[in-house]
């Protein structure tokens, strides 16, 4: 099963409708390849970071790198 297909069925798993869940995939392997490069890391570190990020959102969960430090708006 290539990498497409697997995040495919990962994104039907949390409850996207078929086309959705293709769209997702798509756009998270595009921003996996991005990630690396930006960041100088593995494509297997982008993917894991994005994959935990998804599944927080999907939890309703907010990522520390996503809340505003309170101390800096002072």
């Amino acid at each position: 099963m290539d990498e497409l297909t697997q995040l495919t069925e990962y994104c039907r798993a949390l409850g996207a409708a078929p086309l959705q869940a293709e769209t997702m995939a798509r756009q998270l392997l595009k921003r996996v390849d991005q990630l690396a490069v930006e960041r100088k890391q593995s494509r297997e570190e982008s993917m894991t970071y994005l994959l935990r990020l998804v599944a927080q959102g999907k939890s309703g969960q907010v990522p520390p790198e996503f809340c505003p430090n309170v101390d800096k708006l002072k």
